[in-house]
């Protein structure tokens, strides 16, 4: 009887994770399409199929669920990079990395940075992911590069990508900005080129 019990837990655990990742892909895409104002927990349970009440056990508070939603975010960006090949071009590099801030995760996560700024329970728990989010993403980056830190120079370079990445995020968000963007991406991949080169 016990090894029904047993056996019958993996299934259980199975749905249960699928549960937890499909409220987590809900509460992004409702960040990214409905910001924080109209993303509620009875939103995101709608949208993920399952019933509030599911939706609260596995996140009893609201801001617990957004909070995990932007360290699924986090997740899926560096997944983005470490697929990509230890080969690949400056040009491939820079591409990708500003990908990262110009998709719905990146707008996700940037309803979420809004949200914190007045919300005093949101603020420390985001600004503590945001900043390992950025230590991660500027050592994958210096990863993806074959860059060493020590060249003079490469630091500056690498953190003036993310920022520039992270500019080109923000500009999408009003308008289709890709035509300017794929110009703005060339131009830094010669930079960066030159910065690596010493």
């Amino acid at each position: 009887m016990a090894e029904l019990t047993v056996r019958g837990a993996a299934p259980k655990q199975d749905r249960s994770r699928a549960t937890r990742r499909r409220l987590l892909e809900a509460a992004v895409t409702c960040l990214a399409e409905h910001g924080w104002t109209g993303s509620t927990v009875t939103v995101v349970a709608e949208r993920a199929g399952v019933s509030r009440g599911a939706a609260q056990h596995h996140f009893p508070t609201r801001e617990e669920l957004f909070t995990a939603a932007v360290e699924y975010v986090a997740e899926q960006r560096s997944a983005v990079l470490r697929d990509l090949p230890g080969t690949a071009s400056t040009h491939a590099v820079v591409e990708l990395v500003v990908g990262l801030y110009t998709g719905p995760l990146f707008r996700a996560a940037l309803q979420l940075w809004v949200a914190a700024s007045h919300e005093p329970q949101l603020g420390p728990r985001v600004a503590a992911l945001e900043a390992r989010i950025g230590r991660e993403t500027h050592r994958m980056t210096l990863e993806l590069l074959h860059a060493d830190e020590a060249t003079p120079g490469v630091r500056e370079t690498v953190q003036g990508l993310l920022d520039m990445a992270r500019g080109l995020g923000l500009a999408n968000l009003l308008s289709d900005d890709s035509a300017r963007r794929g110009r703005v991406v060339a131009q830094w991949a010669r930079l960066v080129d030159e910065a690596l080169a010493g």
